[in-house]
């Protein structure tokens, strides 16, 4: 009798859900006759997935290269994912946006802890010669980085620190993304001339760019962060989450992708060797340079100042 009613009830909110549509229950349970049973790697779809890591040369590490990239971006898609869930919720409570941020900090401390796997996991011969193939290419060009940026703070902590005094948040979005911070590791010094690099970056990415940075100027994790409670705001454990996820994002990600870089590109560290997109990799990268800091108002001023000085070149 019990097992009849949960049926019942069931089909009950079966009918309701198709009648929300305007679409029939009985031609969807008939369908279901038909349908084949789920299997995992149809769900997961890991015939395609497992067909995605295309090389350009022969050598073996480069596969390890490809997949290690394509792993990054699945996080980013991740991180990204949890992102939306706070910054779309128009009744944010602070244990939702607590948790979501937790989440998205675990993410990014398993791509920091994964550069063990490029500083370690791949011969540097195979990877210098292979790297040739990659010119221009560059994993500066990773457009859900970019992304995750303009999702985690307003627009004037993105900005390359010798223009922030004349930004402010009535700036043109188009201006504003002229001098954002990674602009510099793909122009010349001298002449301000933007390398093929960042061209084709921006020619594929700079509409969705722009989109995003609007969308996400009130709604970013700052902002949302700031529609707290004040009281929460104050709260230790948060505040501690939030610069864990500022530092790790801004510091020890960087680092690690900095000794990863000088480990095969320039392991004398006495070299001018250029990245495969001609960027000043060792200039650009390095935090104490970029000043690229997300919540500056949870930092004291002695931390501002020495941002990024405990990792000296």
């Amino acid at each position: 009798m019990e097992n009849h009613n949960i049926s019942n009830e069931i089909l009950q909110k079966l009918e309701d859900k198709f009648q929300k549509i305007n679409q029939k229950t009985e031609t969807h349970l008939e369908g279901l006759l038909w349908s084949k049973p789920i299997t995992y790697w149809d769900y997961i779809q890991t015939d395609a997935l497992l067909n995605l890591q295309i090389q350009r040369t022969t050598l073996p590490d480069e596969m390890v290269f490809i997949m290690y990239h394509q792993v990054n971006e699945l996080l980013f898609k991740m991180i990204l994912w949890e992102m939306e869930q706070i910054s779309k919720n128009e009744n944010l409570k602070t244990e939702f946006f607590a948790e979501r941020l937790m989440r998205i900090s675990r993410y990014f401390d398993m791509l920091t802890t994964s550069f063990d796997i490029m500083g370690d996991g791949m011969e540097v011969d195979q990877y210098m010669k292979f790297r040739n193939t990659l010119t221009p290419a560059s994993g500066f060009q990773s457009a859900q980085y970019r992304l995750i940026e303009f999702g985690s703070t307003d627009l004037i902590n993105l900005i390359d620190y010798r223009f922030r005094a004349t930004i402010d948040r009535n700036t043109p979005y188009e201006h504003a993304l002229e001098h954002l911070y990674w602009q510099a590791g793909g122009k010349d010094h001298e002449t301000g001339e933007k390398s093929f690099l960042i061209l084709e970056f921006e020619r594929k990415y700079k509409a969705h760019f722009l989109r995003h940075m609007e969308e996400y100027n009130t709604i970013n994790l700052w902002q949302k962060f700031k529609q707290l409670p004040e009281a929460d705001q104050k709260n230790p454990e948060l505040v501690q989450a939030m610069r864990h996820y500022d530092h790790t994002v801004n510091i020890t990600w960087v680092m690690g992708h900095l000794n990863a870089a000088r480990k095969y590109i320039d392991p004398s560290g006495k070299e001018k060797a250029e990245s495969t997109g001609g960027s000043d990799w060792k200039k650009y990268m390095h935090p104490k340079f970029q000043r690229r800091i997300f919540f500056p108002e949870l930092w004291s001023e002695e931390e501002l100042k020495n941002w990024g000085a405990e990792n000296e070149l």
